[in-house]
C-alpha cells in the first residue's frame, strides 16, 4: 500500500500494489515522462490505483486505465464527529471558520470578499492553521495557529455557524471539510471540482464564485431554519456515503483480497 503515485516506483516488483492518490498527485502527473515511468513501474503486476475522490478518475484512467485496476476509495471520518452536537446562537454576533494551511492558494479570496462582510461588522473569521507562507493577515481576522482536531470538535465547531474554504488549489476530498458535514457545521466552498463533488448546492453545502455570491452565502446560513437544513443534509449525505474509518478500512481490504489473488485489470 503505497500513499502516494511516487512512493510506488521503488516498490518491488512481485508484490501487488494498491495506490492511494490525493489531489497534489495529478500535479505530479504533469512532470515530463512521469506517467511513463509509473506505467512502467506497473507493468506485470496487479495494481489498484485508488483517488481518494471520484473527479480524479477520468483522468487516472486515460493515463493507466489498461494496466490498473481504477477505484475511488474515500477516506473515513473518525466517529466522534458525527456525536457532536452545535450550540450555536443566531440572535447576534456570528463566528466563522477557516481551517487551512495558510498559502495564497489555499486562502484564495479570503481577504478580498470577507473585508466588506467582517471588518467592522457582527461576525468573527477565526483562522486555524499553520503558516506556510509569509503572508501578512488583515487585523480583522482572528489567527489561532494550528489546531487539534480534538480542538476543533469540542471548542470550535460547536458555536461556529459555519466552515469557510475558499481554496484555489486541487486535492481530493479535504478531510476537514468531510469532518465539518459529519459534525452538522455548514460549509461555503469555492467553484472547484473537489468541492463541487463533495458539496450538492443549496443541499449539502453552499458554492460560490463570486463575492456577491460568497455574501449571499454568509447571510443564508446566518439564518436558523437555512443552517439546520444544510447541517443536517450534509451530516446524512456524508455518514451514509462516506462514513468512518472502519467503513474505509473495510474498502480497502476489499481490493486487498482481490490484489493478492492475483486479479489484473
Amino acid at each position: 500500500h503505497c500513499n502516494w503515485l511516487q512512493t510506488m516506483l521503488p516498490a518491488p516488483r512481485t508484490l501487488p500494489v494498491l495506490v492511494t492518490v490525493l489531489g497534489t498527485d495529478m500535479q505530479l502527473l504533469k512532470l515530463p515522462l512521469m506517467p511513463t515511468l509509473l506505467r512502467w513501474a506497473m507493468r506485470g503486476r496487479p495494481v489498484a490505483i485508488c483517488p481518494n475522490a471520484d473527479w480524479m478518475e477520468g483522468q487516472l484512467r486515460a493515463l493507466f486505465g489498461n494496466v490498473a485496476k481504477i477505484e475511488t476509495v474515500p477516506f473515513g471520518i473518525d466517529a466522534a464527529w458525527f456525536e457532536l452536537q452545535r450550540r450555536v446562537e443566531f440572535n447576534g454576533l456570528t463566528r466563522w471558520l477557516v481551517v487551512s494551511r495558510l498559502t495564497r492558494d489555499k486562502l484564495g479570496t479570503l481577504f478580498e470578499w470577507g473585508e466588506p462582510l467582517f471588518k467592522d461588522q457582527p461576525r468573527e473569521l477565526h483562522l486555524f492553521g499553520p503558516m506556510q507562507e509569509q503572508i501578512e493577515l488583515p487585523g480583522w481576522v482572528h489567527y489561532h495557529g494550528p489546531a487539534t482536531p480534538a480542538q476543533l470538535r469540542e471548542t470550535w465547531f460547536p458555536q461556529a455557524h459555519g466552515l469557510i474554504t475558499l481554496s484555489r488549489h486541487s486535492e481530493g476530498r479535504p478531510q476537514v471539510m468531510l469532518e465539518a458535514m459529519a459534525a452538522g457545521l455548514p460549509i461555503i466552498a469555492s467553484q472547484l471540482p473537489a468541492h463541487a463533488n463533495l458539496l450538492v448546492h443549496q443541499k449539502t453545502g453552499l458554492l460560490c464564485d463570486s463575492p456577491e455570491a460568497f455574501a449571499t452565502s454568509i447571510g443564508n446560513l446566518e439564518k436558523c431554519d437555512e443552517s439546520a437544513r444544510i447541517g443536517t443534509a450534509a451530516r446524512a449525505w456524508v455518514r451514509e456515503t462516506i462514513g468512518t474509518w472502519d467503513d474505509c478500512a473495510a474498502r480497502y481490504a476489499s481490493i486487498y483480497r482481490q490484489l493478492v489473488a492475483g486479479v489484473r485489470p
